[in-house]
């Protein structure tokens, strides 16, 4: 605790655990945006690089929890289906997560910014693109983008879920191709930045801390996406996304 208290006052930490509770709440609901929450939530208060250290951990567990919810034979059946998207992603998340520190605030919250907004305002919009499950070119360029993205900023749901709504993932299927996606990336993104050295003595408890009320969040979030109608959770969730996309960007362009 008084590692924390060194990074932190305690009234920013008790905000940093509400966020961590509403970002695995969502999360449970549609299957995405705890990374987004959670950036453009602590980055109102801490710095860029600890609001990403501070995700990194229970990014990780929900992921997991997401992923297995169906079984382990499930979860290896589509990480076979979208293997070439899993591959490239990962290879440009390990590239992009050693350029963290060498990328101002700015721009940090700018690239996280313009992809969530752009991503909310297509869905808001209705429209829908589509794309076959043959098109492995277009899984190619989003599995960079996502990859690329998420290596800096932790951030690679929205690409992805615009992916698999464009090729007309059936709900289920979808919850759980989104958390081996998720899953898989959140490993890589522990792996990186415990070398890249954002994960450290300093910052590592406060990723843990935020394990605890993220998993009790999805865990509600999952009682929710069990017995209400998914599409109006997910419109609101576009809506607070949408604002958070905004709020990044409006802090980028101000420097």
């Amino acid at each position: 605790m008084d590692t924390l208290l060194t990074l932190m006052p305690p009234e920013y930490l008790a905000l940093a655990l509400g966020i961590g509770l509403v970002s695995g709440f969502v999360k449970g609901v549609v299957g995405f945006a705890m990374p987004t929450i959670f950036i453009s939530g602590l980055s109102s208060f801490l710095s860029p690089e600890l609001a990403l250290a501070g995700l990194i951990l229970p990014t990780l567990v929900t992921n997991g929890m997401q992923a297995l919810r169906q079984g382990i034979r499930a979860a290896w059946q589509s990480m076979q289906r979208f293997w070439l998207f899993l591959s490239v992603g990962a290879i440009f998340l390990i590239g992009s997560a050693q350029l963290v520190s060498y990328v101002p605030s700015y721009v940090l919250y700018l690239i996280i910014g313009v992809p969530v907004v752009v991503f909310t305002a297509v869905q808001l919009l209705g429209w829908q693109p589509r794309l076959s499950p043959a098109n492995r070119v277009a899984e190619l360029l989003v599995g960079i983008i996502a990859g690329f993205i998420g290596g800096l900023s932790g951030i690679w749901g929205p690409q992805t879920v615009l992916f698999l709504t464009a090729r007309g993932t059936p709900k289920q299927e979808q919850m759980r191709v989104q958390g081996v996606v998720f899953g898989l990336g959140a490993l890589l993104l522990t792996m990186a930045h415990l070398k890249s050295g954002l994960l450290n003595a300093q910052t590592l408890p406060f990723s843990g801390l935020l394990i605890v009320p993220a998993v009790v969040g999805i865990w509600l979030g999952f009682r929710v996406q069990d017995r209400i109608d998914q599409r109006v959770f997910r419109l609101v969730t576009n809506w607070v996304l949408l604002l958070a996309g905004l709020n990044l960007i409006r802090r980028g362009l101000l420097g």
